[in-house]
């Protein structure tokens, strides 16, 4: 191997490595689907992800949830949900109050299903919380 291509080795090398070891250089993309602003009557419906955990948001801004996906952990309960117009996204943001601590979900539509989808931990990490409902 010409000296060139030794010194750009060990210049590249521990970088790659870093990066490898702490992560991706970039989260993946949001799940598929258009953004799309709920009514409150839209987003008053049983939600599911794919572990089999539900998410029930009424109309009176209550909820239950029974080990639904949430930032960084399954969460089950009740208590307040809200939702505010997320201009920046071109949809609605719903937050589920889950004791002291809170997720946004960012809503989205893809054919006859609806998602409510966030980060699992840090988005670097890669993992996705999706919970679906279909259009009603």
């Amino acid at each position: 191997m010409s000296r060139s291509r030794w010194s750009l080795l060990v210049l590249v090398a521990p970088a790659v490595l870093s990066l490898t070891a702490c992560g991706r250089l970039f989260p993946p993309p949001p799940p598929e689907g258009e953004p799309v602003a709920l009514s409150r009557a839209q987003a008053a419906v049983t939600w599911t992800d794919r572990w089999g955990g539900t998410l029930e948001l009424r109309p009176d801004g209550t909820y239950t949830a029974d080990r639904a996906c949430a930032d960084d952990r399954r969460e089950s309960g009740s208590g307040t949900w809200s939702q505010k117009r997320a201009d920046e996204v071109g949809g609605n943001r719903i937050t589920v109050e889950y004791g002291t601590a809170f997720t946004s979900y960012e809503t989205l539509r893809k054919g006859g299903t609806l998602k409510l989808w966030a980060w699992i931990g840090d988005p670097d990490d890669g993992e996705l919380c999706v919970l679906a409902a279909p259009v009603r």
